[in-house]
């Protein structure tokens, strides 16, 4: 009879991120990333950036490049408008997604057009393949639908069909628990997960983390039991 193995679990505390003030924008990063550079920390699985970003008020990015990533935005509070070289435009709020296909190229802008700091996971995952037409989209996930579970937000996999497309072999997924609950995910061993917690307090495998601490997950095969100490909503990237 065989031992199904433990998961190797990394603490990756919100305190030891990489950290940039810029005023308008006050960032931290749990990969490499501008100015912050740890060679332990230059991506995890398909991950390249984790970016935990509070944007001022009336602020946010001019319109600068993309290609050849990935790029996807978990709004936490405020709200985010896009504007891109395609022509897209939208406003994606707090609880919800995009997701951007950078591919052969494309220029666009980030603004927080509101009278709130908004804060937001930005999360860049490198494509199955370079090039391709680039492409943007948004969707409303609501957070009700997601009390006790893990649900898929964006996904490179045909069969999470409700959710928003990317070009890589991950998938994005959102829950929130209430205090003393419990939520397990499966993975296939060798996978690469990496979760926070946006808010609360929440325990993996018997370690505890705080919000916005980042959680580097190893798969051994099989469930990964993620329990909250206080409500808390989570975010979580399977790679491979």
């Amino acid at each position: 009879m065989s031992t199904a193995l433990s998961p190797r679990v990394e603490r990756r505390p919100f305190a030891s991120l990489g950290a940039a003030d810029h005023g308008w924008l006050n960032a931290r990063h749990h990969f490499s990333f501008a100015n912050y550079h740890d060679p332990d920390r230059m991506g995890w699985g398909a991950i390249r950036v984790w970016n935990d970003d509070e944007i001022a008020a009336r602020s946010g990015f001019p319109p600068h490049p993309h290609a050849d990533m990935e790029i996807i935005t978990y709004v936490r509070k405020g709200a985010i408008t896009h504007k891109d070289s395609l022509g897209n435009e939208g406003r994606t709020v707090a609880g919800d997604v995009q997701v951007m296909s950078a591919g052969t190229g494309i220029r666009h802008a980030e603004y927080n057009l509101e009278d709130e700091t908004s804060t937001l996971f930005q999360i860049w995952i490198m494509p199955r393949t370079r090039g391709g037409a680039p492409s943007w989209g948004t969707k409303p996930f609501p957070r009700d639908d997601r009390n006790g579970a893990l649900v898929v937000l964006a996904s490179g996999y045909d069969a999470d069909g409700e959710a928003l497309r990317i070009r890589a072999d991950a998938r994005l997924l959102g829950g929130t628990l209430k205090a003393g609950t419990s939520v397990t995910y499966d993975s296939d061993e060798g996978r690469h997960l990496y979760l926070v917690a946006a808010t609360g307090r929440i325990a993996i495998e018997g370690e505890t983390f705080e919000a916005r601490d980042g959680a580097a997950i190893l798969s051994a095969g099989g469930p990964v039991t993620i329990t909250a100490i206080a409500d808390s909503e989570i975010v979580l990237v399977d790679s491979q």
